[in-house]
Order: C-alpha cells, then sequence, then structure tokens
C-alpha cells in the first residue's frame, strides 16, 4: 500500500525545498499551510490572463473575474454545507479580519451596557481582541471560560457562565495551542437553548474536524483560506442571515451599496452588505481548487489513519525526553490532533527552535498568537509542531530526533 502523505506531499512544490542543505520538514502548519500546484497555477493564469475587477463591468474579463470569485464562494458553501436559505458565506481578508467584523457589527446591533460575550481561556487574540474592543466601547463585560490541566474545555464549565446577559458565545473549534477537538456541538446546544447565538473560531476545525454547519447549527462560523491551502489574504465569515441582515454594515464605499446620494445611501444584499471595495478576488477564487483537494483528504480512511497513528507515536515519544511537557495531552486522544504545543524545562522554546531549524526542520515558537493561555502554563512561551496530512511518520520521527539533539545541546 502507497504511503499516503508521499502520495499527497507530491502535489506541493513548496515541500521540495531544501533549508541549510538539508530536506525541508514543514511543521509549522496551524501557522499557514503550503499551496498545492492546483492553487499555485490558477493564481498565475488569474494574474496573467484574466485580471479584472469584479460586478461592476460587463466585458468578457470582469464577467470572467466575477464568476471565479462566486465559484470560490461557492465552493465554500459545499464545503460547509451552507443551507442559501438560512445563511451565507462573507468573503473577508481572514479570519482576524472576519472577528473584527462580526465584533463590530454584532455590537453595535445586540451590545449594551452590562451585556456579556463568552469565551474560552483558550482563544487566538482574533477571538479576544475584538471582543475587548466590543466591550470597550459598549459598556459590556468579556467573560472567561478556563480550560482543565488537560487542555480540554468542559461543557459544565460554559453552562454554569450561561446567564442571560449573555448575547454571543465565541469559541474555538480546536486551540491552536492545545490541538484539542473541543464539545462545540455540545456548547451550542446548551447555548440555544437559553437563546443565545455562537461564533465557532474554525481556523484549525475546518481542517481537522467537522465543519457542517447546519449539523452544528453555530451561528457563525469563520476561517482563514491559508491554513487550508488557499492564498493568503483571503477568510470566510459564514452567517446565518436573520443576524447579518440586522447587522449594520462593516465598511462603506463600491459594491456593499444599492443606491448612494448625499442625502442618502442604501445597501446591498447579501453577502455584498459586507464586502466593500475590491476584494482579493483572486485568492477567494483559489478556494475552488484549494477546497477540491481538501475535501478528498478530509474523507481518506488512509490520512485518518495516518494522522492517528502520529499523535499516538509524539504522544509516547516526546514524553521519553527528560523535563519535556506536552500542553494539550487528553486520556482520549481520539480528540487530539496532530499538533503538539510543548516546553523543556531548563531550555527556551526560541532556541529549541532555531536548532530545530538548522537540522530544516520548521516549527513555531513563542506566545503562538494566545498569550493569555499559553502565559497560564509556561513563561518562556512553547515550541508547536503541526502537522497535516502530507507530512509522513519519518517527519515526525525526525523531529522527536531533532527535538531530542536540540535538548542534549541546550542542557
Amino acid at each position: 500500500m502507497s504511503n499516503p502523505a508521499s502520495d499527497i506531499r507530491n502535489q506541493f512544490p513548496g515541500l521540495q525545498n531544501t533549508v541549510y542543505g538539508r530536506p525541508l520538514i514543514y511543521l509549522d502548519n496551524a501557522a499557514t499551510a503550503q499551496r498545492p500546484a492546483g492553487v499555485l497555477a490558477l493564481q498565475a493564469q488569474l494574474g496573467e490572463r484574466e485580471n479584472a475587477n469584479i460586478h461592476r463591468a460587463v466585458h468578457k474579463l470582469s464577467v470572467d473575474a466575477t464568476n471565479r470569485y462566486e465559484a470560490g464562494r461557492s465552493a465554500v458553501e459545499r464545503f460547509l454545507n451552507v443551507d442559501p436559505a438560512v445563511g451565507c458565506v462573507v468573503f473577508t481578508s481572514g479570519a482576524t479580519a472576519a472577528f473584527n467584523l462580526l465584533a463590530t457589527c454584532f455590537s453595535a446591533r445586540y451590545l449594551q451596557k452590562g451585556d456579556q460575550i463568552l469565551i474560552s481561556e483558550a482563544e487566538h487574540h482574533s477571538n479576544i481582541v475584538p471582543w475587548q474592543l466590543a466591550c470597550e466601547r459598549t459598556g459590556a463585560e468579556l467573560v472567561v471560560v478556563p480550560v482543565e490541566e488537560d487542555g480540554t474545555l468542559s461543557v459544565a464549565e460554559v453552562e454554569k457562565r450561561l446567564t442571560n446577559r449573555v448575547k454571543l458565545v465565541s469559541i474555538a473549534q480546536i486551540s491552536n495551542v492545545l490541538g484539542v477537538v473541543n464539545p462545540v456541538r455540545e456548547i451550542i446546544a446548551a447555548a440555544h437553548a437559553k437563546g443565545i447565538p455562537v461564533a465557532v473560531d474554525g481556523a484549525q476545525g475546518v481542517v481537522h474536524a467537522a465543519c457542517d454547519v447546519q449539523a452544528l447549527d453555530c451561528d457563525f462560523y469563520i476561517f482563514s483560506g491559508h491554513k487550508i491551502y488557499a492564498p493568503t489574504g483571503t477568510g470566510i465569515l459564514y452567517g446565518k442571515r436573520r443576524f447579518l441582515e440586522e447587522m449594520p454594515p462593516y465598511m462603506g464605499g463600491g459594491d456593499m451599496v444599492d443606491t448612494v446620494s448625499f442625502a442618502r445611501t442604501t445597501y446591498n444584499t447579501l453577502p455584498l452588505k459586507y464586502e466593500a471595495g475590491t476584494p482579493n478576488f483572486t485568492g477567494q477564487a483559489c478556494f475552488v481548487p484549494a477546497l477540491e483537494l481538501a475535501d478528498t483528504l478530509r474523507y481518506s480512511a488512509e490520512v485518518k489513519a495516518q494522522e492517528r497513528a502520529i499523535v499516538a507515536y509524539l504522544a509516547e515519544e516526546l514524553l521519553r525526553i527528560d523535563g519535556l511537557r506536552i500542553f494539550g495531552l487528553p486520556d482520549d486522544l481520539s480528540t487530539k490532533i496532530p499538533l503538539f504545543s510543548l516546553a523543556v524545562e531548563g531550555t527556551h522554546p526560541s532556541d529549541l527552535a532555531q536548532i530545530l531549524d538548522k537540522l530544516g526542520i520548521a516549527v513555531r515558537s513563542g506566545w503562538m498568537c494566545a498569550e493569555p493561555l499559553v502565559r497560564r502554563f509556561s513563561d518562556r512561551g512553547m515550541l508547536r509542531a503541526s502537522f497535516l496530512p502530507y507530512n509522513t511518520m519519518a517527519e515526525a520521527e525526525a523531529f522527536v530526533a531533532g527535538l531530542q539533539r536540540a535538548v542534549k545541546m541546550l542542557k
């Protein structure tokens, strides 16, 4: 039987690179995935032969570019299983832009002094800071649910905080630090039982977990394209129409308007109401080949088996390194994605990362854009290795060996 990762990685030119004369082992996928040849080819084609602004002109280049852009939206709708009668997909420049849009517009329509927004301790800065800004504007309060020592999030702890003051729950499907799949479906059900809408940060979940918005019944779902093989500068805000219709626009300008006069402006229909100005129409069009590939991978039994094998291997072998601690290691490894954040006593994560880099192994070190969570467990930051289906077991073994070597050099 062929190695699924070896077969997949042939589609990614970037993985053929060398670093300091060594074959690249790319384990910083939670930050940005490599792009497949199909995406790179479409980017080049659109830039070279089909470059024109969208939704405005009637000439062929503009019509073709518009069709490409909207085909990207349709690909996202299929991938998320969107019911067009219930919700729609808004294009943004990334998950950060999507959260800022949501926090600004939601707070303008629904928040007032004394209200609460509920998040977890394990959120990315993009799901913290926009809500802090919204609370400052409105006088609302940000309430934080702590995570357990093993990185899991308790539904009971969420339910305890679901008072009538809570106007929205905004929660990560999977923490970019802990790599543990949160029980978002149960949290959504608990919140909905009290009439509270829920936003899901799917930046990691869209890659590693179920992202069927009908099955989840989430009110908003957010992710970045560059985590799932699409170009940078692409992102998604899925929202239920009943909220998007009631919330005000985020930005003013071209394409988000219906009619404009100096006396009064009316707004375009969804989703264009939230897409002011010239968008990244080349990048958003690339959701078509990116999600076609992602769709084949998420249903592959071989891919899933290899991911589970890598998780089991790393969960056992990393702990053999003296002084090493893994952050986010539940007893049930079926809830753990192939993402490991760790620290080694007596070493600094950045020093470890630099040595690994010289060995050709790309990992992340620092605060992971989740400083409150990281500081709970470590005052020096963490080292993170994150895998995608194109990563092999041999690369996992090389990471462990490289880390052992780096620790020995630093201690």
